[in-house]
């Protein structure tokens, strides 16, 4: 796993953004900016929603936010378009399709081939400041990132 005071990897992924659209994702989207990127399991669940517009209180903090998964950018349009909770966040859900990125990083559950629950705080100069990593069915605290 990657850890604090290193990079953050490259990459250049599909998503769905803040207006409902598809759109390109990649490491210039928050170079120059602190980020918060995090990792959920699957879109389409239970437990996801919750987190994810949670995180978009951090939009409010003046911060670049991106969330993660496995799943393609053609689910996440039509999770978004079905949820109430997460129809209309500001920050993009990004398509780690094949879990290359969450692979480089090391928190995919090798188990159940998803994303764990990981947050990384990445710094202006794209080094990782922090990094929590919680099991597929432990919540994260979104205060506690703020």
């Amino acid at each position: 796993m990657l850890s604090v005071g290193c990079k953050f990897p490259l990459f250049d992924l599909n998503g769905v953004g803040e207006h409902n659209g598809f759109v390109n994702i990649s490491t210039a989207s928050i170079a120059n900016d602190w980020a918060v990127v995090y990792f959920y399991p699957k879109d389409f669940t239970f437990i996801c929603p919750t987190e994810i517009l949670e995180m978009d209180r951090l939009v409010d903090e003046g911060v670049n936010v991106i969330g993660f998964s496995g799943d393609n950018e053609f689910c996440k349009l039509a999770w978004k378009k079905d949820n109430d909770l997460i129809r209309n966040i500001r920050h993009t859900l990004a398509a780690d399709s094949g879990l290359e990125l969450s692979g480089e990083l090391g928190v995919v559950d090798q188990h159940e081939q998803v994303c764990l629950r990981a947050t990384y705080i990445v710094d202006p100069e794209n080094t990782i400041q922090s990094i929590t990593v919680n099991a597929l069915d432990s919540g994260r605290n979104v205060d506690e990132t703020i």
